[in-house]
């Protein structure tokens, strides 16, 4: 508990608004609200698609090991950082990654659902019966809100490399691999299994890996600007 309550400002509360979230989807279910499908982020051309998903998608969470895993992450990293750049630069940090790794993920389904949608519309097009068109629009939104992104997992990634960074030579101790590993090649090793996730592009699997990329490249971005400003 105590350590809990030492935790800085902006960390504190990023795990308390996960863990209230993470609770409420699951009360909510049991009256028929789902909560994931309303902050969930839904790809941009869904029904279900709202701007502000963009930003509540990153206290989501679908499991409880999913929460865990990426709460565990931020009270590790989270801490750390935002005693070194302090709580604005922290949370402004935190959010502009979970942007960058929303982005990411979007612009993938693009690519992915393009030969779908190109098809629908020659099919809409082609269809002259109205109740034709109103069954492909429908079946085609259907489809559409199935895909939906959510979890910390995109500003994690994001902290991840801000640690590595910041302090290469750290060595860090994985929870299943009791063996310390330099911070610096844990973030490079973690980002090519990711690279190499999401390109394998497994049909079981229905974890974001672009989206944790995004989050990555976003962090560095930013990160080699405020280097840049500082040296001059």
């Amino acid at each position: 508990m105590n350590n809990f309550q030492s935790l800085p400002t902006v960390t504190k509360n990023i795990l308390i608004i996960n863990v209230l979230l993470f609770l409420a989807t699951w009360l909510l279910k049991a009256k028929g609200i789902d909560l994931t499908n309303i902050l969930g982020l839904h790809y941009f051309a869904a029904p279900a698609f709202k701007p502000y998903q963009f930003v509540t998608y990153m206290f989501m969470h679908g499991g409880f090991m999913h929460i865990f895993f990426n709460m565990y992450a931020v009270f590790m990293f989270g801490a750390i950082l935002e005693n070194v750049w302090g709580p604005k630069r922290f949370l402004f940090y935190y959010i502009f990654t979970g942007l960058g790794a929303a982005a990411i993920q979007l612009l993938v389904y693009y690519y992915q659902l393009m030969p779908m949608m190109e098809q629908t519309n020659t099919l809409l097009h082609e269809a002259k019966d109205y109740v034709i068109q109103s069954q492909i629009i429908e079946q085609r939104n259907e489809y559409l809100n199935r895909f939906i992104v959510i979890g910390a997992s995109g500003s994690l990634f994001g902290l991840l490399i801000a640690f590595g960074m910041l302090f290469p030579n750290s060595e860090l101790m994985l929870m299943f691999i009791p063996i310390p590993i330099k911070a610096k090649y844990f973030v490079a090793g973690y980002g090519l299994i990711e690279l190499f996730s999401g390109i394998s592009n497994n049909p079981l699997d229905d974890v974001a890996h672009f989206a944790h990329l995004g989050g990555m490249l976003f962090g560095f971005i930013l990160l080699m600007i405020w280097r840049v400003k500082r040296i001059n």
